[in-house]
């Protein structure tokens, strides 16, 4: 039957930047497992829609139990394909990430949708599921318990990065928005026009 995760969670940021925080997440020091990324494909759509699939290749390190069942030379690094949709006009980012390889010991299929926050304008709403299968006879149910736990330890050090990246961002907007501002003090103020008679309105013209 697999086992069925669902969380719910509200960025303090606007959707733009949390869209931007998610092409730029990686490297950062919460992800360390992320070994790299990849586009394999990419297409704007003539409805505007941007279409995109990266392949993730990931470390996975076995619980301790689990060292003693399966063998030594198993591979630990997990290749995960990741496909998303960016809709601009309707503000939402929805993306669809599963693993390659590894598929008997677990299975975990996640999608995530990043919105415009509809009692927030300025803050993203995150809904995540995840589905997570075992086909270990014998070892399906506690794998599964395991892969719940380590799911959500992993979502946790996911949302750090993602607020690390954010923080990035918003740190290399600020200086130019004040140089902005001190562009514009410093011109100098065009010379005010001389006064001129005042006339009545012509209602008509």
């Amino acid at each position: 039957m697999g086992r069925y995760f669902y969380s719910e969670a509200h960025i303090k940021s606007p959707w733009y930047q949390v869209l931007a925080a998610f092409w730029q997440r990686y490297p950062n020091p919460y992800s360390t497992h992320v070994l790299t990324e990849d586009v394999l494909y990419r297409e704007v759509t003539p409805t505007n829609l941007l279409l995109s699939r990266r392949l993730l290749t990931k470390t996975n390190r076995l619980p301790g139990w689990a060292e003693h069942i399966f063998p030594a030379h198993m591979a630990r690094a997990v290749y995960i394909l990741e496909d998303s949709i960016v809709d601009p006009e309707a503000n939402t980012l929805v993306t669809k990430t599963w693993n390659l390889n590894h598929n008997t010991l677990m299975t975990v299929v996640e999608r995530c949708m990043f919105e415009q926050d509809g009692t927030q304008p300025t803050w993203t709403k995150l809904k995540r599921e995840a589905w997570i299968f075992s086909s270990v006879y014998g070892l399906a149910r506690p794998i599964q318990e395991f892969g719940v736990a380590r799911y959500k330890s992993n979502q946790t050090q996911a949302m750090k990065g993602l607020d690390y990246a954010l923080t990035k961002i918003q740190s290399e907007e600020l200086p130019h928005l004040h140089g902005d501002q001190e562009e514009s003090s410093n011109k100098p103020r065009p010379p005010k026009a001389p006064p001129t008679p005042a006339k009545k309105p012509n209602q008509f013209a």
